[in-house]
């Protein structure tokens, strides 16, 4: 079963937060359709948020056809996100633990990892766009990869 957890120095609604880590959860192979989440109650207690927020969050996923609320039993997982092999995930987040490892031992603080992790999201997008359009693509880092002002295209 998965624990949430809500940072109440993001700036990321509550709601958000637990929608973002079941999806993530279904990505990283860590829920399976047929498992339960925790009963609003037992969030609602945990996170200390109002149950409106666990409630809003459940519904949203049920929306999204990825859980489903049955009456009297709980809410359960019925979709998938994502194809990846889990010891594929599971060996490229033992990668990123030790880059994230590297970032720390170099002083990069929350705020420079998720900069430079977005960025390079940001790059890869870019050269694809670029790829399937014919061109040829931005080399990474360079103010082609970012736009005119700076910031990633």
């Amino acid at each position: 079963m998965i624990t949430f957890h809500v940072d109440r120095s993001d700036s990321v609604p509550a709601y958000a937060q637990l929608i973002r880590q079941v999806r993530e959860a279904l990505r990283m192979g860590l829920l399976q359709p047929g498992d339960q989440l925790p009963p609003v109650r037992s969030v609602v207690a945990a996170c200390a948020v109002n149950p409106n927020t666990v409630l809003k969050a459940y519904r949203e996923l049920e929306l999204g056809g990825l859980v489903e609320a049955r009456q009297g039993a709980g809410t359960f997982v019925t979709g998938r996100l994502g194809d990846a092999d889990p010891h594929v995930m599971a060996r490229l987040r033992n990668g990123l633990n030790r880059w994230l490892g590297q970032a720390r031992d170099a002083g990069l603080e929350d705020e420079d990892v998720q900069a430079l992790f977005a960025s390079v999201v940001a790059e890869d997008c870019l050269r694809r766009a670029q790829a399937d359009q014919g061109r040829p693509p931005a080399e990474p880092g360079t103010r082609a990869a970012f736009g005119s002002k700076g910031r990633v295209a």
